[in-house]
């Protein structure tokens, strides 16, 4: 897809500048921007309604779009519990209507899913595993995958959760437990919550690759190693020279007051390796990454914003 033009939702968010950074020398990437204004040099900022099929269908054709990535949603799962109404529009209306504006437009569609569609009762789940969501974070994402492939049947849909470097109004995971680390800050991180967390710019490649070879369906794209949150904190600590002493065990099990969220989210990637021949990666590796794009200009460039 090298030289097609991007469309990105989200484009003031962690995944969308990312995508954005990645791709920008190699072909015309348009932000999506909602209320947030930015400009990321080398990129096209578009204010666009994502709930106007006119406005989206003169994007697409304005700035000949080749692909969506469609990044935009309501992520906050206290928030979609708090308003249903709100995470209905933002997770499934708002990516349905996209979805069809690419199908209308000939292009492709890239959307980003959550591993957080299960109840937490198996080890690790699969692509045909039946969505069991425990909130309405996990209902709407899981209505959204649904919309967007009738919409357009074609689209390549990720499951997946990613950490890297965030911008300055959106910190991501993985700098809230840096900056409470380098600060001294205590933690208190999960040890009974598993995960198969990946770094961003692995999960970047992995999806234009699976685009290129016309992949298409659910595709969970996560590193290869679950753990949890309480272990990814330790290996963080380690591998940027922290003192891991602050860092509390803690269970989810034991926080009542918290919107419910499933204890197992790891995802299988069998899939991910029959398509593209290999993963993306284990802990270890993502982490060494995550340390050394610390001062690089792209980061240095996303983090200022």
């Amino acid at each position: 897809m090298t030289g097609l033009p991007l469309l990105i939702t989200g484009g003031t968010g962690l995944l969308g500048l990312h995508w954005a950074a990645a791709r920008r020398e190699t072909q015309p990437v348009t932000l999506a921007l909602h209320r947030r204004r930015i400009a990321l040099p080398g990129t096209t900022a578009r204010p666009l309604n994502l709930a106007d099929p006119h406005d989206l269908d003169a994007a697409m054709t304005e700035d000949r779009i080749a692909c969506i990535i469609h990044t935009a949603g309501l992520t906050s799962v206290e928030r979609c519990e708090q308003d249903p109404e709100a995470a209905h529009h933002h997770n499934v209306t708002l990516a349905a209507t996209v979805a069809a504006a690419a199908e209308r437009a000939g292009a492709a569609l890239i959307h980003i899913s959550t591993d957080h569609l299960f109840d937490g009762r198996a080890d690790l789940y699969d692509e045909d595993s039946p969505a069991t969501p425990v909130n309405v974070y996990g209902q709407t994402k899981a209505r959204a995958e649904e919309a967007v492939l009738r919409a357009h049947p074609r689209a390549l849909v990720l499951r997946t959760n990613f950490y890297g470097w965030g911008p300055s109004h959106r910190p991501s995971f993985s700098d809230w437990l840096l900056t409470s680390l380098r600060q001294d800050r205590p933690l208190r991180l999960f040890t009974d919550m598993r995960y198969t967390p990946t770094h961003i710019t692995p999960l970047i490649e992995a999806a234009m690759a699976l685009s290129a070879k016309g992949a298409s369906g659910i595709v969970n794209a996560v590193g290869d190693e679950a753990l949890s949150k309480h272990a990814f904190g330790l290996r963080l600590a380690d591998h940027f020279g922290l003192s891991p002493a602050r860092i509390e065990p803690a269970r989810l099990a034991d926080q009542p007051d918290l919107v419910r969220r499933p204890l197992s989210m790891a995802l299988s990637t069998r899939r991910l390796h029959a398509l593209l021949g290999h993963g993306l990666g284990g802990i270890d590796a993502h982490l060494d990454l995550l340390r050394a794009q610390e001062e690089t200009p792209a980061i240095t460039e996303i983090r200022s914003l």
